[in-house]
């Protein structure tokens, strides 16, 4: 893998005012997303980066739909090497899967439509081992390229083009196509996978920040890295403006005014003129700026911000604030005051609660679950059915909580295996490694938030996602409700267990 370090300046020799940084951090930590990474560059060159911690530049994270633009490349590339041709039809690559008798509509559904969301379907199907089969038995109601529905299982398809013309999968593809020529680690990459084991590219790639600008350097760059075609010209100019309207997105979520503006290759187009976006849920955006020549990425959780529209308007309004010449007067205290804030991002503290009569009143304790839907790994196991079709594991048949002076472990019995995690009761959360999935690293902590409950905290550093679970103590008896929820994650059930 070739990587090269980008060169870190100061935002001033790149044309932007610290302030306007601060004040763009001041607004991301006001409370309406729980920012985790992002990178600014101009010029080519990072002028602000920062993670709020626990989350770090080589973790990676959660990307969603973000991942569509991974799709999408791998297309672009292997349109770029010649192997296929956007007016490609669908059947004509899928013979074997294809209905015996396709629909006129079908008939006419090619690349590119899949590609600007323009299969002409209402609806997609769920992920089954014949998830290709089923998606070309849908229903094509509209003529493809007339209308516009989001479809994550057609941008899994997209993989499934290259494995069909290719005989490799989205990761062995791109691995010595894009990831070793720009810089990424394919093996720091995690991905979801379908039941018939492609990748899932509608949405189940794990990875770091600087990954995803690194992407969408290519695209503004036309396509080249370090001097190197990677991406033909005319394909990124395609996939980066509009080739389908998205206006009638308007119905599914009114709030979203960026996701009414079009669509180009898997890419949003964004309401700053010439703006375009990869777009992942709850805020996983790289946004390039052409006219200002910047990269803007960002990974956050913004599920309460109407799909993170307003942090989309929080980088409208900086943007703004960037003055079109290519450098400013250097102004040391204001970058050494931004890049000190840079490196203490974090975020809140977990809570400091450790104390409870109720700590030696259940300490080593065994309680029984009598219904198969504990999981620790609800949020982790959730996404991974929602996505890919995984079945949920087998739920938590039994557990113990043992308390002493310097935390707390929780010990369970799972599908007849027994099992513990650490659990940080100091104000401080405690590193376990849950599976060998796409996702494992789950940080925990604990805290009585009263007498008798006692609050779970598990964060999924590699996602958007954390979890609190509250186990109330009775008398023989602990009821167990989990908070709150998330997208694509279904919450578990009210659960009591009993003292064995």
């Amino acid at each position: 893998m070739k990587r090269k370090k980008f060169e870190c300046v100061t935002p001033e020799s790149v044309g932007i005012p610290s302030e306007a940084i601060e004040r763009l951090l001041d607004k991301l930590e006001s409370g309406f997303t729980e920012p985790h990474g992002l990178m600014i560059m101009r010029h080519g060159k990072v002028c602000a980066q920062g993670w709020w911690t626990p989350y770090a530049p080589g973790i990676r994270h959660g990307l969603q739909s973000h991942t569509k633009t991974y799709a999408a490349t791998a297309v672009g590339i292997a349109y770029t090497e010649g192997l296929l041709r956007l007016e490609d039809r669908v059947i004509d690559i899928f013979k074997e899967e294809a209905p015996e008798n396709p629909s006129e509509n079908l008939q006419k559904l090619t690349i590119r439509d899949v590609l600007c969301m323009g299969c002409g379907m209402d609806t997609m199907p769920a992920p089954t081992k014949d998830w290709i089969r089923e998606f070309l038995a849908t229903p094509v109601n509209h003529v493809p390229g007339t209308t516009y529905m989001y479809n994550s299982t057609g941008s899994t398809l997209l993989g499934a083009i290259v494995r069909k013309l290719t005989g490799l999968g989205l990761h062995d593809y791109l691995k010595p196509r894009l990831f070793d020529k720009i810089g990424i680690d394919a093996d720091n990459l995690r991905w979801i996978y379908m039941p018939d084991g492609m990748e899932v590219g509608g949405g189940g790639l794990y990875a770091t920040t600087e990954d995803n600008l690194r992407l969408m350097k290519l695209y503004a760059d036309n396509g080249l890295w370090e001097g190197e075609r990677i991406l033909s010209e005319d394909y990124v100019k395609k996939a980066s403006t509009l080739q389908n309207e998205s206006a009638t997105e308007e119905a599914n979520n009114p709030l979203a005014k960026d996701n009414f503006l079009g669509y180009g290759f898997q890419i949003w187009m964004c309401k700053p003129e010439g703006v375009y976006r990869a777009d992942g849920a709850m805020g996983q955006f790289t946004i390039v700026v052409p006219d200002k020549d910047m990269i803007i990425a960002i990974t956050e959780n913004a599920s309460g911000s109407h799909w993170a529209q307003t942090t989309l308007d929080t980088m409208w309004e900086f943007l703004d604030e960037i003055p079109m010449e290519k450098g400013l007067t250097e102004n040391q205290a204001a970058s050494e005051k931004l890049n000190r804030r840079l490196r203490m991002l974090s975020l809140p503290a977990p809570i400091f609660s450790p104390y409870s009569e109720y700590s030696e009143k259940i300490n080593g304790l065994v309680y029984q679950v009598g219904v198969d839907s504990f999981l620790l790994d609800n949020s982790v196991a959730s996404v991974a059915a929602f996505m890919g079709g995984a079945a949920l594991p087998k739920g938590i048949e039994e557990f113990r909580f043992d308390f002493g002076k310097e935390g707390c472990s929780f010990n369970y019995l799972q599908g007849g295996e027994s099992k513990s995690v650490a659990i940080g009761i100091d104000g401080a959360y405690r590193y376990n490694k849950l599976g060998n999935g796409a996702v494992s690293v789950a940080l925990m902590c604990g805290a009585w938030t009263e007498e008798h409950v006692f609050q779970l905290t598990i964060r999924w550093v590699e996602t958007c996602n954390h979890q609190k679970i509250n186990f109330m103590f009775l008398e023989e008896t602990v009821i167990i409700e989990e908070e709150g929820s998330a997208l694509f994650i279904r919450k578990m059930p009210l659960i009591t267990a009993f003292q064995k």
